[in-house]
């Protein structure tokens, strides 16, 4: 696991080179001239967290409704939704899952232009799918995964820009800011504070993550790292949706790992952090400014879009070090298996 983490930045400089971010462009241009008018993504466990970043790209960037689909609404209930006008997006590390190749077989049926973005271009879900994307990760070791979470990220993030750019080219600025996230995610990966603030949370019996906008499908992704290296009932919330009950649950003994970024989600967590201060909860928050009361877990303050890749850095950082802490193998998580086969 620490050497899938190690790798990031130089998957990151990989998927950015010349012949992947052409491969890429090349996919953007056929989805913008094909016009669709909603996307529809699937995808499980940690992909499906990086749906859900696809997901806010695409209403956010492009305007156009995104949603994730529930796979057995077609596989265990034979159900075929129209979706003649949609983009159908499959996420999925291996590409191997079953019902995720079967929501596009049905959506392609229908008339859907569908797209597998994936680590396995020799996959099931590529072969069902009329385009696809190489996340180009790489071999990764652990059952955790970590670096294909973010080669998703920065891919889904790639095609986005290309269909709003039209052409499938990303603008220059657009590209001068992404090839400086190797640096910034190296840079992010050598602060050891995760690793020193492991102990502290040895024995914690459960965790609360929570962050809004971009941040949220990472609120949601460190709790499952959390839960599947510790076995640390980990739960993630929107921050407004905290606001609306779990604040409850929230005190001294119930750490909160808090997503604040310098954005419009990043701002409107300032609503949330006051709230955990009067519960006195012990928060940890992810971003490049300082919070009063709160220990702070750095990355660079770079575009709210670009955070997401390198956000769950430190978090994946942590979930390895409390993993050892409590005398875990995070290289090997009990009952569980680096492809999950699910219909």
């Amino acid at each position: 696991m620490a050497a899938d983490i190690d790798e990031q930045p130089a998957g990151y400089a990989r998927l950015l080179s010349a012949a992947n971010a052409a491969e890429i462009a090349r996919v953007a241009a056929v989805i913008a001239e094909r016009r669709p008018r909603h996307v529809v993504f699937t995808a499980r466990g940690t992909s499906d967290h990086a749906a859900l970043y696809g997901a806010y790209l695409t209403e956010i960037r492009l305007g156009l409704p995104a949603g994730l689909a529930s796979p057995s609404v077609v596989t265990l209930y034979g159900a075929r939704p129209d979706l003649s006008d949609a983009l159908v997006v499959g996420v999925s590390q291996s590409g191997g899952s079953p019902d995720l190749a079967e929501v596009l077989r049905a959506a392609r049926a229908s008339g859907a232009l569908t797209l597998a973005v994936t680590n396995a271009p020799d996959s099931p879900l590529v072969d069902m799918a009329e385009l696809s994307v190489d996340i180009a990760a790489g071999h990764e070791r652990a059952v955790a995964a970590t670096k294909t979470y973010t080669a998703e990220l920065l891919a889904l993030l790639m095609l986005v820009e290309g269909i709003r750019a039209g052409d499938g080219v990303l603008p220059k600025a657009e590209r001068e800011a992404l090839d400086a996230l190797p640096e910034l995610a190296a840079r992010t990966l050598a602060d050891g504070t995760p690793a020193q603030l492991a102990p502290r949370y040895r024995f914690a019996r459960q965790l609360v993550t929570t962050g809004r906008g971009y941040a949220y499908p990472t609120a949601r992704e460190a709790a499952l790292k959390l839960m599947e290296t510790s076995y640390l009932p980990a739960l993630a919330f929107s921050g407004a949706d905290l606001l609306h009950g779990p604040l409850a649950m929230t005190d001294p003994e119930v750490p909160v790992l808090a997503v604040v970024g310098s954005g419009p989600g990043g701002r409107s967590m300032g609503e949330v952090l006051p709230r955990l201060g009067e519960r006195r909860a012990d928060v940890v928050v992810v971003g490049s400014a300082d919070v009063p009361g709160a220990t702070r877990l750095a990355v660079p303050e770079v575009d709210e879009r670009y955070a997401p890749l390198l956000d769950i850095l430190p978090m994946q950082r942590l979930a390895l070090a409390l993993a050892l802490t409590r005398g875990e193998d995070p290289d090997a998580p009990r009952g569980l298996k680096k492809v999950t086969a699910t219909m």
